[in-house]
């Protein structure tokens, strides 16, 4: 399936950016790992990143059909998250060398020993991280597989020497759509907006927004072939615009509709920039832009400059799915009138499927196949765009083949349908590459999951998704990625509740596939649980929201799932394979009735996310505070908790403590006053002396 093995691609390419940015760190310290051949480790696992990331960039689209690519992708995702997983263990060393394991039990030369006293000093015995062992895995598992994978990775740009033709936008006639289902109301509403306000001396722009398939390009053809918008402009041009903002080629569409009997090859964009303003001079003009994504300012510019030239009242129309093309606009004088188009209903869908499926708009020739029909379209999520190509697969199509759709996702099995999957990941292709993992991430929320904004991004910066930038904080970078994947319509807001979020059913599927094999949804019922029991060892990511009275039986999947980063967990699971997860970035027990944390929780040493909100534990173990790289600790409505660690200030990358409800809690540590980055603390316990009091809160401002 080339969909899949195209989003696998874009995803590695995003997570190499990062690697490559992460191995560059590493490189500018000036005595940081220079013996034992680890400094030209680093370099070379940079040379060779970088001539991963070009063939990503050059291969071309058949090539991800293959299998041996597919295969080629997978494992070089796995040694990916390895390389991640070394560097955080160098990092955090570096950072903290007071944390360097070295085990004098251990044989091992004196150079090696040498190497670490020279890096680092202070170097202490206790928990921390074992340097030895980080250059024994190097040596012995991450450079024979780099050396593997290198070596076979013809397999992605054998053809990368095959030219690529430039596309123009389409100056097909637009299709006359004579009906609409379900969208009176927003026809009335984009009329009203292109042919009202008569005093208006601007260009107008309508900018029809909304996610994939919902109908946006329809509507806009349904609106291009009015008899009142053919009869109040003089000239009409459209635009199928899609990936490539091309300023000259959009140009030269747009003379062609304005003076079609033009010459035009042989012209640049000036010459076609001064043809076509002479050709609309003073004409009332309609010019439609059809899935548009380009936000750059420049270039907007640079098109709009002949377009000034139209009469009052001339308007543009552009349908994107990025909402922030809107506002951005608004920036280049033109007077932008949004509107956001929502979901068919039921009932409009219905009749849509069956003008598919039947070439009629009822079911009155067919009535025995209606109430299958109302659960297909169920099934499919009122989603215009997969309701006709169902409709269209299952004309003139057996009872049986009705079952089979019916049952099973169309997308993951039939050819015919896959339209609906290649629109939508079209959406994910434009997503910049620092979003892609963001919204891969996002598939380890189940169907149908709520989740809050600040949730979310404090998910984002445990796992290293967010890219720092100088003087601006993490948290605001993070709030900004969520709002760029509102603005393009892949996180939607919850109708019940305005402060949370969720994903439209087929936004999730191609979060799914963005994830791949890396990440894992464990559903309550086990016949949800599908993922190949053979492909565990890929898992890096896994949530579970399931039922209060499960087995211990259900959770022996934990005894595989060995490199996991993220534990998501929302009810009860047996503590004690814990300890097995010694790559944790993020861990949540939240509503887990547990009644204390072992020891061992200090030892996941990568962890920076931990939720224990509303579990029944009366105390924490000081080893948490050995919890270098912890960023988020939540106890909210942790009832029975009476006490926090006393060296709580070992904490100094915390960023974010949520206490509301620890209502027994006696006291705060002083040291609390110490965590120089904590951006939140959710509220204040006063205690006796010697504990956290008013004058400590000075330190935090």
């Amino acid at each position: 399936m080339a969909l899949e093995e195209d989003i696998l691609r874009i995803v590695l390419g995003a997570f190499l950016q990062v690697l490559f940015a992460d191995l560059l760190k590493m490189l500018e310290l000036p005595n940081f790992a220079c013996r034992e051949g680890v400094q030209e480790w680093l370099v070379d696992w940079k040379e060779k990143f970088s001539q991963v990331q070009m063939a990503l960039k050059d291969a071309t689209e058949e090539q991800y059909t293959k299998e041996v690519v597919k295969a080629w992708l997978n494992d070089f995702t796995q040694l990916a998250y390895d390389v991640e997983d070394i560097l955080d263990e160098l990092s955090t060393a570096k950072a903290n060398p007071q944390r360097m394991l070295i085990n004098e039990n251990q044989a091992g030369t004196s150079k090696v020993r040498n190497l670490v006293t020279d890096c680092f000093t202070g170097l202490s015995p206790s928990t921390g991280i074992d340097f030895r062992s980080e250059i024994r895995k190097m040596k012995e598992d991450i450079i024979p597989r780099l050396d593997k994978l290198m070596a076979a990775k013809n397999v992605l740009n054998s053809d990368t020497n095959v030219a690529r033709t430039k596309e123009t936008p389409s100056t097909s006639l637009v299709p006359t759509t004579d009906h609409m289902y379900g969208r009176d109301e927003d026809s009335e509403a984009v009329l009203k907006l292109l042919l009202s306000d008569a005093a208006s001396t601007e260009v107008n722009v309508i900018s029809i927004t909304g996610m994939e398939g919902i109908g946006k390009t329809r509507l806009a053809q349904f609106i291009y072939n009015d008899e009142k918008v053919k009869n109040f402009f003089n000239l009409k041009a459209w635009v199928c615009v899609s990936e490539d903002f091309d300023v000259e080629a959009i140009t030269k569409t747009i003379l062609l509709h304005a003076q079609p009997e033009i010459n035009c090859d042989n012209m640049d964009l000036n010459r076609l920039q001064l043809k076509l303003k002479e050709a609309i001079r003073g004409k009332r003009f309609l010019i439609v832009l059809d899935d548009v994504w380009n936000r750059n300012i420049s270039q907007w510019t640079l098109l709009r400059a002949p377009l000034e030239a139209m009469a009052p009242r001339s308007s543009i129309i552009i349908t994107t799915c990025d909402q922030e093309i809107s506002s951005r606009m608004s920036t280049l004088a033109f007077k932008v009138k949004p509107y956001r188009l929502g979901s068919l209903s039921n009932d409009a869908c219905l009749s849509l499927f069956a003008q598919h499926a039947f070439h009629s708009r009822d079911f009155s020739a067919h009535p025995e196949l209606k109430d299958i029909s109302q659960q297909i379209v169920r099934n499919f999520y009122c989603l215009p765009l997969a309701v006709k190509a169902v409709g269209n697969l299952l004309h003139n199509k057996e009872a049986s083949k009705w079952d089979l759709v019916l049952n099973r996702k169309i997308w993951d099995t039939l050819e015919e349908s896959r339209i609906a999957s290649i629109l939508m990941s079209i959406s994910y292709r434009h997503l910049p590459l620092h979003l892609r993992r963001c919204f891969a991430y996002c598939s380890i929320f189940p169907e149908g999951y709520e989740f809050e904004k600040t949730q979310v991004v404090l998910l984002w910066m445990a796992e290293g998704l967010i890219q720092q930038k100088e003087n601006i904080e993490m948290e605001d970078l993070g709030m900004e990625y969520f709002d760029s994947l509102v603005s393009c319509s892949l996180f939607q807001q919850s109708s019940k509740d305005k402060s949370r979020f969720l994903k439209h059913e087929i936004v999730n599927y191609h979060a799914k596939l963005a994830a791949g094999d890396t990440y894992f949804i464990m559903q309550e019922r086990a016949e949800g649980n599908e993922q190949d029991q053979n492909n565990f060892e890929k898992v890096r990511h896994m949530s579970y929201s399931g039922g209060e009275y499960d087995s211990f039986e259900k959770f022996e999947v934990f005894f595989k799932l060995t490199h996991l980063l993220t534990c998501y967990l929302d009810f009860r699971v047996p503590l004690q394979l814990h300890p097995r997860l010694q790559s944790l970035r993020v861990l949540s027990l939240r509503g887990y009735r547990i009644t204390e944390l072992p020891d061992s929780i200090g030892k996941l040493k990568h962890l920076r996310y931990l939720d224990l909100s509303d579990t029944w534990i009366r105390s924490m173990p000081e080893s948490i505070t050995d919890l270098y790289n912890l960023q988020t600790l939540l106890l909210e409505d942790c009832f029975y908790l009476d006490k926090l660690p006393s060296m709580f200030g070992n904490l100094v990358n915390l960023r974010h403590l949520n206490i509301l409800g620890a209502t027994n809690l006696k006291g705060m540590p002083r040291q609390i006053g110490q965590l120089k980055f904590l951006q939140t603390l959710s509220n204040v316990v006063i205690g006796d002396g010697g504990c956290f009091g008013i004058k400590d809160l000075a330190s935090l401002c």
